[in-house]
């Protein structure tokens, strides 16, 4: 069967246009992208929001607007303090970014010790991640800035959550507390990501420049490769707490001796111990350890195998109520991990 040149020139012309008309829009869409100026920055996020804020709005709309208003003022002061600014405000949170990954995690610790130490009702969250942004006039958008509100919806209420890499950029130059939490998944990411906890400390523990960390909180799989340093633990003083339970302690025993009788006294030390160990739990246990099972819960297990050495009677029934606890933690750990 022949085919005629009257037949395919028409043809061939539409298929000829409808390449042309393709390369055309190709060329346009690829102009119009190069177009668009993008301007990017490697900059510390912090993300804060109010913790159980319409539920106390519903309690008490008055009072939770001014202790809203009483908290930015505090988070704009400390803000400005440290070199930093806020590119985005949404109800009860907002975002700003910090040259200084230091200062901003400093601003962090010193806003949440002045929320607790303020009237105010409010409790907030904060996350603190160092990445990459894109500069959208005076806001900034990207992964790095996601991330940062993840954290922060990941924090205890009145607790800051920081990334691997600001972790690395401040664990050595702030005489404050980590706890390493493993690694989790924040929500709509694709990925695990190494969380870490600040610990909390009074103003006066905090040091703004290079000093040695009171606290180590290395990754485990980091841990077998670099050469084990030991750090200085930081000296709290005694609180009244501690002295009262160190003088029942004494009084216990002094009766005990007083009285010549049978030995009884290590219970009532016992119950005392297990109180302020519970009360001291993240200073007393060491990180390595907490990162693995939490730290109340192994005062808790220490308390149940020294009542059952101090009732000895040959069966160490310790084992069951002890193993059941590590596997309740562990299995959790594993679900919220896996989430």
């Amino acid at each position: 069967m022949q085919i005629s040149a009257d037949f395919l020139a028409p043809r061939l012309l539409a298929l000829q246009a409808c390449l042309l008309g393709s390369m055309l829009h190709l060329n346009q869409e690829k102009r119009r992208v190069m177009s668009v100026n993008v301007t990017r920055k490697l900059t510390t996020i912090l993300a804060a929001d109010a913790a159980g804020f319409s539920s106390s709005m519903q309690v008490d709309e008055v009072g939770t607007y001014a202790d809203l208003h009483a908290a930015r003022d505090i988070f704009g002061k400390l803000i400005t303090r440290h070199g930093g600014r806020i590119v985005n405000t949404a109800g009860d949170g907002f975002i700003a970014d910090f040259p200084s990954t230091v200062e901003a995690t400093q601003c962090a610790i010193e806003a949440q010790l002045e929320l607790g130490a303020s009237d105010g009702s409010l409790k907030f969250r904060i996350g603190v991640h160092l990445g990459d942004v894109i500069v959208d006039g005076d806001d900034l958008i990207g992964e790095g800035v996601n991330l940062a509100a993840r954290l922060q919806s990941m924090a205890e209420p009145g607790g800051v959550l920081i990334s691997q890499q600001v972790y690395d950029q401040v664990h050595s130059k702030l005489t404050i507390g980590f706890e390493y939490l493993g690694e989790k998944r924040p929500r709509n990411l694709s990925a695990d990501i190494p969380i870490y906890r600040i610990a909390m400390s009074k103003p006066g523990l905090i040091s703004r420049w290079k000093q040695k960390p009171t606290v180590a909180a290395h990754r485990p799989d980091t841990d077998k490769t670099k050469a084990k340093t030991s750090a200085p633990r930081q000296q709290l003083p005694l609180s009244r707490t501690a002295m009262l339970a160190a003088f029942l302690c004494g009084a216990f025993l002094l009766i005990n001796l007083v009285t010549g009788g049978s030995i009884w006294a290590h219970w009532p030390i016992l119950a005392v111990a297990t109180i302020g160990g519970l009360k001291r739990a993240q200073t007393l246990i060491p990180a390595r350890f907490s990162a693995i099972v939490p730290a109340q819960l192994l005062v808790i297990i220490t308390a149940l195998t020294l009542v059952n050495l101090f009732s000895w009677n040959g069966y160490p029934w310790v084992l069951w109520p002890a193993g059941a606890l590590l596997i309740y933690s562990l299995g959790r750990k594993f679900l919220s991990s896996s989430e």
